[in-house]
């Protein structure tokens, strides 16, 4: 078991990591705010792509998220859509041009760097990451983000394509692997 002075060095090591990932990157030409955005929505599953979903993805305010956002639709690496499901609140998609500057993402150097680990290594690290994450928002009391196919509200007992039961509605294969503002453990779903 390790002292209190080695588990808070191994925190200050999880904080450093995140930011070496932005410090030195070959593009700096976004921030590291704006890069989480268009990897989010990028990765987010179609009831997910708003700015409400993405700040609390983000752990930030409202009103810094849809700043976030609107700097990346002025880049044009992102563009808003209206919600037909829901009047009140815009979707947001990554344009061409955002995928393109996605292929750039600084974050590729830390998926190197996880992929050369042993297969064991790389299963126990994703495992103990997941459980600090739901254990911090449990304690912040804010929401936890999975994939579909993580989740306690899909349903995948009919042969097809899933079920999802919070939001009453199909899933795709593809949406499956996205990120979910409504995720809930599929060992207790909320």
């Amino acid at each position: 078991r390790l002292d209190g002075d080695s588990v808070g060095h191994t925190a200050e090591l999880v904080v450093h990591l995140a930011r070496l990932v932005h410090g030195a990157a070959s593009d700096p030409s976004l921030t590291p705010a704006q890069w989480t955005a268009l990897r989010y929505f990028a990765g987010a599953n179609r009831f997910s792509r708003t700015p409400s979903a993405f700040s609390e993805f983000n752990a930030t305010t409202r009103g810094t998220a849809s700043q976030t956002v609107k700097s990346l639709i002025t880049l044009g690496l992102l563009e808003r859509h209206a919600n037909e499901a829901d009047g009140r609140s815009a979707l947001i998609a990554v344009t061409e041009a955002g995928r393109k500057k996605l292929s750039g993402d600084p974050l590729a150097d830390l998926i190197r760097c996880i992929e050369v680990l042993p297969r064991a290594q790389q299963t126990a690290f994703a495992q103990t990451l997941s459980h600090l994450a739901g254990a911090m928002a449990r304690m912040r009391a804010a929401p936890t983000f999975g994939t579909c196919g993580d989740c306690g509200h899909c349903d995948t007992s009919q042969p097809g394509n899933a079920y999802c039961r919070c939001t009453q509605s199909t899933l795709s294969q593809h949406e499956m692997a996205t990120l979910c503002v409504d995720f809930a453990s599929a060992a207790k779903p909320r």
